[in-house]
């Protein structure tokens, strides 16, 4: 195939190594330029997010193409031939095909499932396009792809289940109230976690947001990204009574919320149902706010524990899901060979013949009362002028396999003579 792929990821290379190479993931610009320069490389994906990158190329001999793609590493991103050794790595043909198919459905995500991979996927395939560093073999192993990560989605449950302790904890709000939307949210501290939950509620129709912080700026501040309202840590029992749900994530070392402000947030409530989740360490909320009617509370052991058996059952559809890949790597590696010159050959000698067959078939009653004689002399003749015409197409074909052009050559006379619909 001469399908090389070399990169590094979050499995391979530490934060501060992935630092040096990737692309800051709001800018827009590429290096394909550069690498274009690159004399053996032929076709080129580039792509780089916060947590790999790689470079996919159709190449003129993959021995100097590894060797120049990896002195592209060094020079770029500054690393020691250690480092490069112990991060990068390496894949040919059908394992570089397997990898990319395993990127785009998201099995080599550190979240596995995540839907965000295959958008960045086709946005480094945009670019591709765009740098006119796509040929007849990437752009069919690009779409390949993406049939193959919606076939994944679509065909497995590779995607369900929370594998994050704040999306289970939105997952577990959605079971007790059945739906989220309408339902007020009070973020007890303004750090990673509060935020990431608070981005899974708004996305399922939670209505308001309340953050409450010591430092009051950093409360205004992710207030401010979910339009919320913004409150002080001395305002915080008079808001429980506002509050569906209740979040704790902060640093303290003692409880923030007892039980007392829970059982007069909730008279004040009339009694409408709360659910507590608390995934700070140390807690944030008294566990004796379970024992009240009416409140739920949840721990980060509870979630963890949530979140553990999902990722089991994902791993059980990823194993179908590379069933599946294998599958459409075999199927790419079938529709790669037919770009041999052999295969093509016999394909157009084949189409040609079974026209002449189809069209005596046809033929008008004279031709078929003929003799055995005559007949033989009438497809002699056509063969005789089919060869003919398929000369100069065979005899070129022939030449540009001794050429690196041969691909682009082989891949026209397919689409011209509709090769690709009898395969």
């Amino acid at each position: 195939m001469n399908i090389i792929l070399v990169g590094m990821n979050h499995k391979t290379a530490p934060v501060e190594i992935r630092e040096k190479l990737s692309i800051s993931c709001e800018e827009n610009s590429t290096p394909l330029p550069e690498i274009l320069k690159i004399p053996e490389l032929r076709e080129v994906l580039y792509l780089s997010t916060c947590n790999r990158v790689e470079v996919l190329a159709r190449v003129a001999g993959a021995g100097a193409a590894i060797e120049s793609l990896r002195d592209f590493v060094f020079s770029r991103g500054n690393l020691s031939s250690e480092e490069m050794g112990k991060c990068l790595y390496i894949h040919r043909d059908e394992e570089a095909v397997r990898h990319l198919f395993r990127v785009a459905s998201s099995l080599d995500s550190m979240v596995m499932g995540e839907p965000q991979i295959l958008g960045q996927v086709k946005d480094a395939y945009r670019q591709c396009v765009e740098h006119k560093a796509s040929g007849i073999i990437l752009n069919r192993l690009l779409h390949h792809a993406f049939r193959v990560a919606k076939r994944v989605r679509t065909e497995t449950g590779i995607a369900n289940n929370a594998v994050s302790v704040s999306f289970a904890a939105v997952e577990l709000a959605k079971k007790i109230f059945g739906n989220l939307q309408g339902k007020t949210t009070l973020l007890i501290g303004a750090g990673e976690m509060s935020e990431l939950a608070a981005r899974h509620l708004v996305s399922q129709g939670v209505h308001r947001i309340i953050v409450a912080n010591r430092t009051y700026e950093r409360a205004v501040t992710l207030a401010n990204h979910f339009h919320g309202i913004p409150v002080g840590f001395d305002r915080l029992g008079e808001q429980l009574q506002n509050a569906d749900i209740v979040i704790g994530s902060t640093g303290a070392p003692g409880y923030v919320v007892t039980r007392e402000m829970v059982a007069a947030a909730l008279r004040r409530r009339k009694n409408r149902l709360m659910f507590f989740i608390d995934i700070a360490v140390p807690r944030d909320i008294d566990p004796a706010v379970g024992e009240i009617d009416n409140a739920y509370l949840y721990n980060i052991d509870d979630l963890q524990q949530t979140v553990d058996e999902n990722i089991r059952a994902r791993m059980i559809e990823a194993q179908k899901a590379e069933d599946l890949i294998s599958e459409e790597v075999l199927k790419f590696a079938a529709w790669h060979n037919t770009l041999e010159a052999v295969p093509t050959i016999r394909a157009l000698r084949d189409k040609a013949e079974g026209i002449m067959k189809g069209e005596l078939e046809k033929a008008p009653a004279w031709v078929k009362n003929l003799g055995d004689e005559d007949r033989k002399e009438i497809e002699i003749l056509i063969s005789s002028v089919l060869n003919k015409v398929l000369h100069d197409p065979i005899s070129g074909l022939k030449e540009e396999t001794q050429e690196d052009g041969a691909i682009s050559y082989i891949a026209a006379i397919r689409r011209l003579f509709k090769l690709e619909e009898d395969t």
